[in-house]
């Protein structure tokens, strides 16, 4: 086992990189806009540190997984997600009224679920196990996990940022549209991968 700074930095910037257009990120920007930001961060991140630790703990786990089965599952919480942000958003008239998932529990729950099931096969957890095998488990662990989470917390910043100046509402819609696309993304990935 050895320490190496320049593995971290491989993982961590090949592992940003590939996470920043993924589907997680957006899921994450929107629980950002509708629940606790901070407890989004402890979900998402509880549930990268887990992936991380099995890609590089149990690569070839990975193939055994049936990946259609995952996505179907990933792709009902990605629209589950959609029809709570569609149906909140559209039923006050007055913004103030609009309430917001503050409890550290279910937003906890929630997010580490939604990140947990949808990054199965994903392509960082791929190229986690990869570079595990070729650099070492723990600079890449490190590297992938700062990576991941760092991704994460730029996502529910951006969300807060959005937040305070979108009217609530069309952020809940613009969220259950993203979810919904991403639902269908998903459901594509499945019976087309």
């Amino acid at each position: 086992m050895t320490f190496d700074p320049v593995a971290i930095l491989t993982a961590f910037g090949l592992i940003f990189l590939a996470e920043l257009p993924d589907k997680t990120m957006f899921a994450s920007l929107a629980m950002g806009t509708r629940m606790r930001p901070l407890y989004v961060w402890f979900g998402t991140s509880t549930a990268f540190i887990v992936h991380v630790a099995i890609a590089v703990g149990a690569g070839s786990l990975l193939s055994l997984l049936p990946d259609m089965a995952v996505k179907l599952v990933s792709a009902a919480l990605f629209a589950f997600g959609a029809i709570v942000l569609l149906r909140s958003g559209g039923d006050e008239d007055d913004e103030d009224g609009a309430k917001t998932v503050t409890g550290f529990w279910p937003v906890y729950t929630t997010a580490f679920m939604a990140v947990f099931i949808s990054e199965w096969g994903d392509l960082t957890q791929i190229t986690t196990a990869n570079l595990a095998a070729t650099n070492g488990w723990l600079p890449t662990a490190i590297g992938s996990a700062a990576a991941l989470m760092s991704v994460s917390a730029l996502a529910l910043l951006a969300g807060r940022f959005i937040a305070k100046r979108v009217p609530l509402k069309t952020v809940q819609r613009f969220g259950g549209l993203c979810m919904a696309a991403l639902a269908l993304w998903t459901l594509i990935e499945a019976f087309t991968g």
